[in-house]
């Protein structure tokens, strides 16, 4: 019998596809990112830095802040701030892939992000501020703010949800 294939990043509804993959690929985020953070933890201490290239450096460095540091300079409130928008965020995730399961693009995307959210708020639950390792640099530019595989998988679930948008507003 042949069955016909399924294109990896389809947007068009496939039907019934369920919660689980879209979980799956949420928990392998959270791994990868949680293995990563234990790694630098234990191979650097705070402020070390190990240069790669001429442009980027493994950092471990601490954000109690959001993006790019924001809110870093707080008594401490923000870490339950944080946390308590990313429970949010994860809960809506979860309501936005049951209702669109089959959309397969944006389902991509609602995963990077729930996993990249979950990976940082267990940061937060367990440390008080996020890891960050990642320190890319530019001579002309200066240095942008370590961020980690959460915070990757984040941008990368937003560059692909703002595609799948564009895809589908061009079709209407």
């Amino acid at each position: 019998m042949a069955t016909k294939k399924k294109a990896l990043f389809s947007s068009k509804p496939t039907g019934s596809a369920g919660l689980t993959p879209w979980l799956g690929i949420a928990a392998i985020v959270i791994l990868i990112d949680q293995l990563t953070k234990i790694t630098i933890a234990k191979l650097f201490v705070f402020g070390e830095e190990k240069v790669i290239t001429s442009f980027f450096n493994l950092v471990l460095a601490y954000n109690q802040g959001a993006a790019f540091g924001f809110l870093k300079n707080q008594p401490g409130w923000q870490r339950y701030f944080f946390t308590a928008i990313a429970i949010a965020a994860v809960a809506f995730i979860v309501y936005m892939l049951r209702r669109h399961a089959g959309q397969r693009l944006f389902c991509w995307a609602l995963a990077l992000i729930m996993g990249g959210a979950i990976g940082n708020a267990i940061d937060r639950l367990l440390y008080g501020h996020v890891i960050d390792f990642l320190d890319f640099h530019l001579a002309s530019f200066g240095h942008f703010p370590a961020f980690n595989v959460a915070d990757s998988a984040i941008c990368v679930g937003a560059a692909l949800f703002i595609y799948d948008e564009l895809r589908r507003v061009n079709r209407q």
